[in-house]
Parts: structure tokens; C-alpha cells; sequence
């Protein structure tokens, strides 16, 4: 049909294709409140300087590690409560089962140490008290500069060898490295002593006996009533245990561990690299610097507790007794322990770059970032 005059035809489909226009927007409906009257008496309320004012937010309090400085005291204060009421118990229950027949028996049977072979040394040599110097020196800064290590997010001092520039590390672990050469060229010289001496019967068990008698020991130092030793002539058996794993076992493993992750490494070598990952060195090389932390706690401590002037005297002045009744009660080793405490701790403080820079240029070149 034709469209009237004056309008144009459009066809059916371009009339659907176009869009229909939007419905206008319903209107909100108008309130219908009244307004709010004026107030009847005198304002006597008015709003105070918080409505204005807003007081600055506190800052958070700094955290170490995982922890605030009140949570790590809380959690030092319940933790040792904690340990001192199981160390409490523990006595209590090993003092009335030590007290059982069966147990008394057991240590007279195993008194907590056995007969070494025939042979075996009497004391302490002097070389014996320098190697212990200087191997708890080196220990001592090995575990600072490894903890520095660990927590050295971006180094400020580097060191670079003379004959390889790729080689660059921080002026951290250089000293770190360097001072576990020294520690090993220390501990070859002291194996080297102990078994030409024949030292080595003192702290390596020479009969299945160590286990019952090291079992023994443990309880008798649990029980607070502790064996009656005599370090000069023979260790107890746990204490044989536990030089025997620091030297044969976990010295080695530090060693190893160590090495892997140095830059002593072949990285070439990827056969090696790949028979050897260096993640299970990481693994295991905090650990065992662990152990080490808490064999020298352990160890001072009962050194300590145990006769501190006998024991000094044994290890720092080589002075004993053969008979094992008459012990060198003097100050001797006393002062010479006291000594050794000052050099390490003078150590401890020296181990900064404004010292270690120009050792390390001995051996290197020393830059900045």
C-alpha cells in the first residue's frame, strides 16, 4: 500500500531493527515529611572537638619476625614456665623410678662409664687446650657471620678474587667461608693429635657398653643426682656420645654442607650439581648449626655446674690428678677461660666491614655497591 502523501515509507524490517526509545526514569517519590521544627528551649548540647577533630591513628607496633616485642615476652614468660613445670615433673618421675630394685640394680651394674683399653692417656695435653681455644673462637664467629648470612637482606660491602672478577660475594661471606677453612685446617690438626696421642680412646666408645651406661648417665643427670665423674681419667658415656657425634658426625656434615653451598662449588660440573642438590644442603646445614648451639650451651653449662674450677683447670691449664682423688682446685684455668671470653667477645665486636675490609684486601678486591 502506498504511504499517504508527505511521510516516507519505511520497510517492515528496518522498523523492527529500530531500537524503541527509553522509558523516561521513574521519579523517587517526593517526601512527604513535614520539615523538622525549631527548637522550643535554648541549645545547652554542642558538639565537642572529637566531631572535628579526629585524633591520629597509633602506629603499629614493630614486629620481630612473626611477633611484637609483648608477644615474644609473653611467649618467653608461659614457654619457660611452661618447660620449668615438665623439667619439675620429669624429676619427680626419674627420681621414683630410679628408686624401683630393678633400676637400682641397673646402675650398679652401668654406674654411668666403663674402663677405657689399656693404654688409654692420663689428663689433658697442652695441645688439647689450644685446639679447644681456638675451635670454639672459630665456632663462635662462624655461627655470627652465618646468622648475619641469613638475615643480610642487601649487602653493603662485596668481595671479589684477584683472579676471577665473575667470582663476586659479599664481604659477609668471605669472612664466613674463610673462617670455615680455618676451622677445618684446625680440626685436621686436632684429628691428626688425637690419634697419634691416642687421645681418640677418650672420646670414640671402644665397647657396646657406652649404650647402657650413656642411658644410665641421662638418668642420673634427669634425676639432679648426678654421676660422680672424673674428667681427667675417663668421660661418662653419654659425654663420649655426644664428642663422638660433634667430631665424627656433625663437623663433617657442617663440612660438607658448607662446601656445597660455597663458591669453592664446580658449577660447571652439572652432574655433580645435579647427584648433589644444593637445597639438600641448605636443609641440612642449619641444623646442624643448631646442634653446635646447643651442644656449647649444653656443655658450658655443666662445665659449669659440674666443678668449674676442676674442669677449667682441666682443659685451659692441663692441671689434674692421676688418681683421681686430689684435684687442681686453683684459678688457674679460671683466668685463662676468663682471657679466652674477653678475645672472643673482642672478636665478636671487631667483626664489621671497617675491620674486615682490609683483611679481605689481602686476598681480594674489596668494593661497595
Amino acid at each position: 500500500m502506498a504511504a499517504p502523501s508527505g511521510q516516507i515509507a519505511t520497510p517492515v524490517a528496518d522498523r523492527a531493527a529500530a531500537p524503541s526509545a527509553p522509558a523516561p526514569a521513574a521519579r523517587a517519590p517526593a517526601s512527604t515529611e513535614p520539615p523538622r521544627a525549631p527548637l522550643t528551649v535554648p541549645q545547652t548540647v554542642w558538639a565537642g572537638r572529637a566531631a572535628y577533630h579526629r585524633p591520629p591513628r597509633k602506629p603499629e607496633p614493630q614486629k620481630l619476625g612473626p611477633f611484637t616485642k609483648a608477644q615474644w615476652a609473653g611467649a618467653v614468660i608461659i614457654g619457660g614456665g611452661g618447660l620449668l613445670f615438665a623439667a619439675a615433673l620429669a624429676v619427680v618421675f626419674v627420681r621414683a623410678f630410679l628408686s624401683l630394685d630393678v633400676m637400682q640394680d641397673f646402675l650398679v651394674t652401668y654406674p654411668g662409664e666403663y674402663h677405657l683399653p689399656e693404654g688409654a692417656p692420663v689428663g689433658f695435653p697442652a695441645w688439647l687446650g689450644w685446639q679447644h681455644f681456638f675451635n670454639v673462637f672459630l665456632m663462635v664467629l662462624i655461627i655470627r657471620s652465618g646468622l648475619t648470612i641469613r638475615t643480610e637482606k642487601r649487602p653493603s660491602v662485596f668481595w671479589t678474587p684477584k683472579n676471577n672478577p665473575k667470582g663476586k660475594t659479599s664481604l659477609t661471606i668471605w669472612f664466613h667461608q674463610s673462617l670455615d677453612i680455618l676451622w677445618l685446617v684446625n680440626g685436621v690438626v686436632f684429628l691428626a693429635l688425637l690419634f697419634v696421642t691416642g687421645q681418640w680412646m677418650r672420646i670414640v666408645p671402644t665397647s657396646w657398653d657406652v649404650i647402657p651406661n650413656a642411658l644410665s648417665a641421662a638418668l642420673q643427670y634427669v634425676s639432679l643426682d648426678w654421676p660422680t665423674e672424673n674428667g681427667w681419667v675417663n668421660y661418662n658415656s653419654l659425654q663420649q656420645l655426644a664428642y663422638f657425634s660433634t667430631v665424627f658426625i656433625a663437623a663433617p656434615l657442617a663440612a660438607i654442607t658448607g662446601y656445597r653451598m660455597s663458591g669453592l662449588w664446580p658449577k660447571k660440573n652439572a652432574r655433580l650439581s645435579a647427584a648433589y642438590p644444593i637445597d639438600w644442603a641448605r636443609k641440612v646445614h642449619f641444623p646442624v648449626m643448631l646442634f653446635f648451639v646447643v651442644f656449647i650451651f649444653i656443655h658450658v653449662a655443666l662445665v659449669l655446674a659440674t666443678g668449674a674450677l676442676r674442669n677449667l683447670n682441666h682443659m685451659y691449664a692441663a692441671q689434674g690428678s692421676v688418681d683421681g682423688v686430689a684435684y687442681a682446685d686453683n684459678w688457674t684455668g679460671f683466668w685463662m677461660f676468663f682471657a679466652s671470653l674477653v678475645v672472643i667477645a673482642a672478636a665478636w665486636v671487631a667483626a664489621r666491614p671497617l675491620v674486615l675490609a682490609p683483611i679481605a684486601r689481602l686476598f681480594g678486591n674489596v668494593s661497595g655497591r
